[in-house]
């Protein structure tokens, strides 16, 4: 099934060369428009369109965030919290991308509201994978909110 419209994804990571595999990744999928930040702060501000996120056009509402949780500045789990506990942003699904395996992030990441959690994956290959099945979990099987 081909969806009839684009999606917005937004994702946070402050490593650079994490920022680019996902832009490479989700290149091979043409109907999701990626927006990259470097940092919690950022992504706060681009949600909010503050700072040099202020033209709404050029920072659409996300249907999916992908968080890291080591960030500086803000923090994955500051900005969950800031996310999931605003009335406006906490429809959002926001996806845990890190490197951590500790059962103590994933349980602090659910507490705190996050949608899924999942480990960066180690290899190109897989992160293409990974990024198939969110699209087809998050954008085809799963019904977003507006």
């Amino acid at each position: 099934m081909t969806p009839s419209k684009r999606f917005v994804l937004v994702a946070a990571d402050d490593n650079p060369d994490d920022r680019l595999l996902l832009q490479a990744a989700w290149e091979e999928t043409a109907v999701v428009d990626l927006f990259l930040v470097e940092d919690g702060e950022a992504l706060i501000q681009f949600l909010r369109h503050q700072g040099k996120y202020v033209d709404v056009e050029m920072t659409p509402q996300p249907h999916l965030i992908l968080l890291d949780l080591r960030m500086p500045r803000k923090n994955g789990y500051e900005v969950l919290q800031e996310i999931k506990t605003d009335p406006i942003l906490r429809r959002i699904p926001v996806v845990v991308f890190t490197t951590s395996t500790a059962r103590s992030d994933i349980e602090r990441s659910y507490d705190l509201g996050a949608n899924a959690c999942t480990t960066k994956p180690e290899s190109f290959e897989d992160l293409l994978q990974m990024t198939q099945t969110l699209y087809h979990y998050w954008f085809i099987t799963m019904r977003l909110p507006s």
